[in-house]
């Protein structure tokens, strides 16, 4: 079998994207009620979605100076709405790794993807593919990854050789952020597979949204900074780019013991 001919078998597997709009917000769904992104119509730049608005807390964790510097990798497109921040907005370099092709077409229709160029790529490959083959050690400088199949149970790539791939994808000092379900069953042992990737480095998270995701952020090899200096880019943050930073910063959490203890 050619490997085209495996591509296209793989794509046909895959839930196919389907849209639904309520209320001026357009959402994604992959042939589920679940939602796996959103977009306000009238708004395409603002983050709908209330987790993934938190999974840009890493924003907290980079100096200020260096905030919309560097390199932005997306593990998972979803509804586009972290890639047209870090890349519309921010002005960041971004590349994106979605394995779903109507994923990304549905993107393109419906998401106002922005168009490839210098400063963007959309790479339909598996994430696991990316960080094992393709990814430089050190190319990224924040990474988020929000993995989750048609029923959302859980995330699709969870292993700690995953997450050491990761950590490894990270410049020193990089950030990533991870969305997990902390009422799930499976949230500890993810949570200790991500804080033994980034050994000498920082895993904290925030506290649950109404909805049990959780995100957390591992800083790699780099110390939180302090609570004054945290205060000042929350601000920065609110002020310059309207995200609620400032509510971020008193949902930090650190990592339970009996999580850090785990084998």
């Amino acid at each position: 079998m050619t490997t085209t001919t495996t591509k296209k078998k793989a794509a046909a597997e895959l839930a196919q994207a389907t849209i639904s709009e309520h209320d001026g917000v357009r959402y994604l769904h992959l042939g589920t009620p679940w939602v796996q992104g959103a977009m306000r119509l009238k708004k395409p730049a603002q983050i709908e979605l209330e987790y993934v608005q938190r999974m840009m807390a890493w924003m907290l964790l980079r100096p200020a100076d260096e905030l919309a510097r560097g390199h932005a990798v997306q593990l998972g497109l979803g509804a586009g709405a972290i890639t047209r921040f870090t890349q519309g907005v921010m002005k960041m370099q971004t590349t994106v790794v979605e394995l779903n092709p109507s994923v990304i077409a549905a993107n393109r229709a419906f998401f106002r993807l922005p168009a490839e160029g210098q400063r963007f790529q959309v790479l339909e490959m598996d994430a696991q593919a990316w960080v094992d083959q393709i990814a430089e050690p050190g190319a990224a400088d924040v990474l988020c990854v929000d993995l989750y199949d048609h029923e959302a149970a859980g995330p699709v790539l969870d292993s700690a050789a995953f997450y050491r791939g990761c950590a490894r994808a990270l410049a020193e000092g990089g950030v990533m952020s991870v969305n997990l379900f902390g009422r799930h069953a499976s949230f500890a042992r993810s949570a200790a597979r991500i804080a033994a990737a980034f050994e000498g480095g920082t895993v904290i998270s925030l506290q649950p949204t109404r909805e049990g995701n959780t995100i957390v952020l591992a800083l790699k090899h780099a110390s939180l900074p302090e609570r004054e200096e945290l205060a000042a880019r929350a601000l920065q943050i609110d002020t310059r780019y309207g995200l609620p930073a400032r509510k971020w910063l008193r949902m930090i959490r650190p990592l339970p013991d009996s999580v850090l203890a785990r084998p």
